[in-house]
């Protein structure tokens, strides 16, 4: 009541509130600071886009960097594949029934020796006789009155010399050698064995190829959209006289980042099936070397960084190209 007795009795031109000077004032920094916070609202989806973008480009290259790796992974497996049968591949030495077992021993070093022989083992007569018995279940000198059973060298060649060529001259090399009677292989199954490595190999040959040539395309792609997105930005960069080195550095360390990150990413993701596979067949570390990973992840880190480089290089350098009019009608 007394508020309303105030109000009128004010004179003429009197203000209701003395303090409105102050409160329009207030209100003039809150509508001038209105934009300030509108930019940094945009700034904070700006940030967040950007880092969506980032996990995008992240996930896609660990993606296709996972299946390089295997690819990598696969063709050294089958390389050591491909040694570990041939090297287990044997050619038998049949000794004449003279040679005594002091002359195997010499002949067997002697053997050993050549830069083709990859390991041998000698079955002296006693060693052929005592087998074939525990086999059969009863001793065939017993009725035949003598050992019928001849010794023989059992030779393992290198991978590189498991083929049909260097067979063919081994064989006659160890055929001069005396009191060898005989020599033989199995020829069709060492054929058969370097026909189907060559074929396996040439597919993830091609395989390999394609897959490069695919991963390019698609880290490019991805790259090439978290750039188009800063276009303007380079461009007014551009205008305000920065360099295209200058301009291209920030572009390139993140994508160096982000090939580091996918590859690190990629790299855990292959261990973790290789561990598997590892707990399902132990067997496969007679192919699977330190060598081979060591090899994949090198390949995998390597190929996740110069992609990616490359990528943004050529994505920055085609935008710097650009004219402002054109920047619009991409």
């Amino acid at each position: 009541m007394d508020i309303v007795k105030k109000v009128k009795r004010r004179k003429k031109g009197q203000k209701l509130f003395p303090y409105n000077a102050n409160f329009s004032v207030f209100l003039q920094q809150i509508w001038c600071n209105i934009p300030i916070l509108q930019m940094g609202k945009k700034r904070k989806k700006t940030g967040s886009h950007r880092g969506l973008q980032v996990i995008t480009l992240c996930i896609s290259t660990s993606m296709v960097l996972i299946l390089l790796g295997m690819v990598v992974f696969s063709v050294l497996s089958a390389r050591n594949l491909s040694a570990y049968v041939k090297e287990n591949l044997t050619l038998t030495m049949i000794l004449g029934e003279d040679m005594t077992t002091p002359e195997a021993r010499i002949l067997c070093k002697d053997l050993v020796k050549k830069p083709y022989i990859n390991h041998l083992n000698f079955i002296s007569k006693e060693e052929a006789l005592q087998e074939q018995s525990r086999e059969m279940g009863t001793d065939p000198s017993e009725f035949a009155g003598f050992n019928p059973f001849l010794g023989s060298i059992e030779v393992q060649l290198k991978a590189d010399y498991a083929n049909s060529d260097s067979i063919n001259w081994i064989s006659k090399q160890l055929r001069k050698y005396p009191k060898v009677a005989d020599l033989t292989y199995p020829q069709v199954l060492m054929d058969s064995v370097n026909s189907n490595l060559k074929k396996i190999n040439m597919v993830l040959l091609v395989l390999a190829v394609l897959l490069t040539f695919v991963s390019f395309s698609l880290i490019n792609n991805t790259v090439r959209l978290g750039v188009y997105a800063r276009r303007f930005s380079i461009h007014t960069m551009k205008l305000v006289g920065a360099s295209w080195g200058f301009i291209r550095k920030p572009f390139v360390r993140n994508a160096v980042l982000t090939g580091i990150l996918a590859s690190i990413i990629a790299i855990a993701v292959l261990a973790g099936g290789i561990y598997l596979l590892y707990t399902y067949e132990p067997e496969v570390l007679t192919v699977i070397t330190w060598e081979v990973l060591a090899i994949t992840a090198g390949s995998v880190l390597l190929f996740g960084i110069i992609i990616t480089t490359l990528c943004s290089y050529f994505s920055v350098n085609r935008f710097l190209k650009m004219k402002a009019s054109e920047l619009y009608k991409i």
